[in-house]
This record gives structure tokens, sequence and C-alpha cells, in this order.
């Protein structure tokens, strides 16, 4: 399962999900994001030496917030003109609700920060120091993070349009830009990478898959192990769980937060599909599934792995056979998780139950960002948090 997930058919304009052929890449372009390194099944997860006390490190999702960071779409050469204003009625959306619960700065262009404004919102902040290319702040935004001692500081992952298949010019220095206006002190990390493409459990562990990450498209000549080891640094972590993923199927090449995800250190999610999908993310997230159940946590206790039942595509209100709907996308904030639903009426009750269930004390909200998922993402993929130091 990819994280920017949804093929609508009744819905014009791009689709992410298509990108090779909705972009035009070239025949260089799509043998660079088929070609990735170190694809040896469930391979060796190395583990390094834990981060010292006192040392930044990027804490869980749940920790408490200062705010939410949000970016505001504006581009017709991106969305399309008939789909654009759905996917901002769906950024609007998000972002009233995330501030139900806690701040929400929207970053937006000067030429759309009125529209902004007037379609999110009196209690959502829009500023247009920042610009942007489109909405995806988990992949654009910096990475926060934290000492426990009152400290803050920020890192880039040097956005680089998932390997150049999409416009950046300004995307490229939203991080930095962010970092600015929150005075976190600010570096870069030595990989190329995006906020989906990595979970953190707050306590030394990390996910990613590879078809992400180990990808000449973003890091051409680096291993696996390099890399890992500038993920740990970068986050402050100590241990990287990694799955295959799927390659070249999406914009993305498989972000790991539509699939797997964190609820507490020794403690993870999957999305599972139905018994009957068989297609290369239903494959991909039995994968995940696995090398969770197998896997230890920096520390070397067991991972407990919890299941997230998947809707069925025939009661779904898409019709689209790609149509990659992901609960697991959500987005925890102060007090709520921030899900999405999908139309099959079962299967949202169901979902909403069982993050109820994992996530106690916290209101979980339902939205349809249909359109938004048209375009091909979710509402973890446009959000960022900024963690409280």
């Amino acid at each position: 399962m990819n994280d920017h997930v949804v093929d609508r058919p009744s819905v014009s304009g791009p689709n992410r999900r298509r990108f090779l052929a909705a972009t035009g890449l070239t025949a260089v372009g799509a043998a660079l994001a088929a070609a990735t390194q170190g694809r040896a099944g469930a391979a060796p997860r190395t583990q390094r030496t834990a981060a010292p006390a006192g040392a930044f490190t990027v804490p869980a999702e749940d920790a408490p917030h200062t705010r939410t960071w949000m970016a505001w779409p504006d581009s017709t050469t991106i969305w399309g003109r008939s789909l654009l204003a759905g996917v901002q009625a769906d950024i609007a959306l998000i972002a009233r609700t995330v501030a139900k619960y806690e701040p929400v700065v929207m970053c937006a262009n000067s030429a759309s920060a009125a529209k902004a404004r007037s379609m999110c919102g009196a209690f959502v902040t829009v500023i247009t120091s920042v610009p942007v290319d489109d909405c995806w702040m988990r992949d654009t935004g910096p990475v926060f993070r934290t000492d426990g001692a009152g400290g803050l500081d920020a890192v880039g992952l040097n956005f680089n349009g998932w390997g150049n298949k999409q416009t950046h010019a300004k995307d490229a220095r939203v991080a930095a830009g962010i970092a600015s206006y929150a005075k976190a002190a600010y570096t870069s990390a030595a990989l190329v990478g995006e906020g989906g493409a990595v979970e953190q459990d707050g306590r030394g562990t990390l996910m990613a898959t590879r078809s992400s990450l180990v990808n000449r498209n973003r890091n051409p000549g680096k291993t696996q192990r390099q890399l890992e080891t500038a993920l740990c640094d970068a986050y402050g972590a100590s241990k990287v769980i990694w799955f295959d993923g799927v390659n070249g199927q999406d914009i993305t090449d498989d972000h790991v937060d539509a699939t797997s995800r964190f609820l507490a250190p020794g403690e993870a999610l999957v999305q599972m599909p139905l018994a009957s999908d068989n297609d290369v993310y239903a494959k991909d997230a039995r994968q995940q599934y696995r090398i969770l159940t197998e896997s230890t946590t920096s520390a070397g206790a067991p991972m407990g792995v919890a299941q997230l039942q998947g809707p069925d595509y025939g009661r779904i209100r898409s019709g689209d056979p790609e149509f990659l709907a992901s609960y697991a996308n959500y987005y925890v904030c102060n007090g709520a998780v921030i899900s999405a639903q999908f139309g099959d009426t079962g299967a949202d009750t169901a979902a909403r139950a069982t993050l109820g269930r994992l996530f106690p004390g916290r209101t979980v909200e339902q939205l349809d960002i249909d359109r938004l998922g048209t375009g091909g993402g979710g509402i973890h993929c446009v959000t960022q948090q900024q963690p409280r130091p």
C-alpha cells in the first residue's frame, strides 16, 4: 500500500498513482524510479547504539504538539482546474478539524492566501512567508526533534519531488522556511527522503520501505547501511525495520505511513487487505505484518502488532479498482485521531472502533477526503506535527 493512495474515475485531473504516464517521465527517469538496492526479502535489520541522554530525537506522533503545519495547494498545473477546488475543500476540512484540538498553521502562496483564509476559517492561521508548490506537508516539512530539556530543533530531508517526479522548487525550501518561522535550529539530513517514508516510535526504532529510500532516484550510490546510519542520525534512533515496499507504482515508491504505523514502543499497527485481495499492495501489507511480528525494538523487546482491517473495494464510494483506501494514514493530534472514511459503512465503523480502542481517551474523527485521495493522498500526508519542547 502507498501513502498517496486514491484514484476515482469520476473526477478529472492528473493521477498520482499513475504518475509515470501523467508526468511524462522520461525513459531514463522511469528506469531510475524502478531501480533499488539491497532488496533481499526480510534482510538483516541492523542495530546501532542508542542516542545518549539529552540528545535530540523525534518524538512519537502522540506526544503533545505545539501546532500542526499544513500547506495550501493552488496549482492547476499539478491538480487540473476541476480537481483543485475539491482538493482545497478537503484540505480546509482537515485543517478546520485539527484546529478543534490544536493550533494549525497553513502555508500558502500570496495569490491564494485570501481563499485559504476564507475556506479554513478564523481558527486556522494562514501565512505567506513560506511559499509552496503543493499540499504534501508530511513530505516537504521539517522533522522536528526535542531533547527532553526544553530544546527544539528541525531536520530537513532534502525533498526532491519524490525522485524528481514533480516540480518542487518551492517545496524544497519549505522545511527550512518553517524551521525559521518556528525559531528552531535547522540541519539537513545526510539523505534524500520524505517524512511519509519513515515511521518513528520516539524511543529509537524506525520503520521504512527500501523501495522509497534505497532508491537511485533519491539516494544514488548509497547503500542501505549508509542510509540507515543517516536515518538514525536524523531521527535520534538506533534501529530501522526495513520492508521491501512496492517500487515504481506510485509517486512515493510506497511510503510506509499508509500501511504500517507505530502505536507505542513495541507496538505497531498494520492495515490488512481482505483475504481475497492479492495485488502488489496486499502482498506488501502482509509482508510488513510478518516482518513486524518477527521484529524487536531498539531495546530488544518483541513487537506487538495490531491489525486494522481495510475496506472492501466493492463497497467504497469509488468504483475504480485502483482505489487504495488507507485508514492507517491517520493523524494523531492533541486529544484526537483524524482518519478517513470511504463509504464502506461496515469497514468505516470497524476502523473507527479499532482506532478508538488503540487510542483510548482520544476522539476519533472520520472525514470524507475522497477528492484529496483522487490525487493520491491522505490525512497524514498533508499534516506535520511540531512537538512541544
